[in-house]
């Protein structure tokens, strides 16, 4: 996870409860990420069908091309807010992020294994416009809404979007992992 830009394409479908997407490098159009929702227990697929879709838990993975895991991000049933753990290649809590409780727009604070805050993420409640804001307001990354055509929206549940992240954070930081964690789950906690 080390390139600054992410063109993030969900799959589409009428009627699908799981969210998979596929991650590419838009520089080259090559698929480097997939991210999977595979181990769905029966009654989740039925509630991600209701209403309280968005409160159902999820376990996904985001694996490299060869199909070996680099993230999975994990959150129970959530009532009010959501609270996300992020685990890494071995399944090691690498941090996480919690919804702001009386957030517009969607809010959260993203942590890392010792719980301390290393940014915000902040969105618009009117489209797909998110950015990353590290402790001294600056921007670490940002996610806007790529459009994919009136009719696709209208009839399937796909979201693409572009993930750019700032040159300030570093290829190996822990902070680019954490960003695309939360990045997945945008769509679940407060779009769906």
């Amino acid at each position: 996870m080390n390139k600054n830009l992410y063109l993030v394409k969900e799959h589409t479908g009428i009627f699908k409860a799981a969210n998979n997407y596929d991650i590419y490098d838009p520089e080259t159009g090559d698929i480097v990420l997939e991210c999977r929702e595979e181990n769905m227990h029966w009654i989740t697929k039925l509630l991600r069908f209701s209403d309280i879709k968005r409160m159902t838990p999820f376990d996904i993975v985001i694996q490299d091309t060869g199909g070996r895991q680099l993230l999975r991000i994990t959150r129970g049933a959530a009532v009010f807010v959501s609270k996300v753990s992020i685990l890494d290649t071995n399944d090691t809590y690498i941090g996480g992020f919690n919804q702001k409780f009386f957030s517009i727009g969607g809010r959260f604070k993203v942590h890392d294994a010792q719980h301390r805050d290393i940014c915000e993420l902040k969105g618009r409640w009117t489209g797909w416009d998110f950015r990353f804001i590290d402790n001294q307001d600056r921007e670490l990354a940002h996610i806007s809404k790529k459009w994919a055509g009136l009719g696709k929206e209208m009839f399937t549940s796909a979201d693409n979007y572009m993930l750019e992240i700032s040159d300030r954070v570093p290829a190996d930081d822990v902070r680019r992992k954490l960003i695309m964690g939360a990045v997945m789950c945008i769509d679940m906690v407060l779009k769906e």
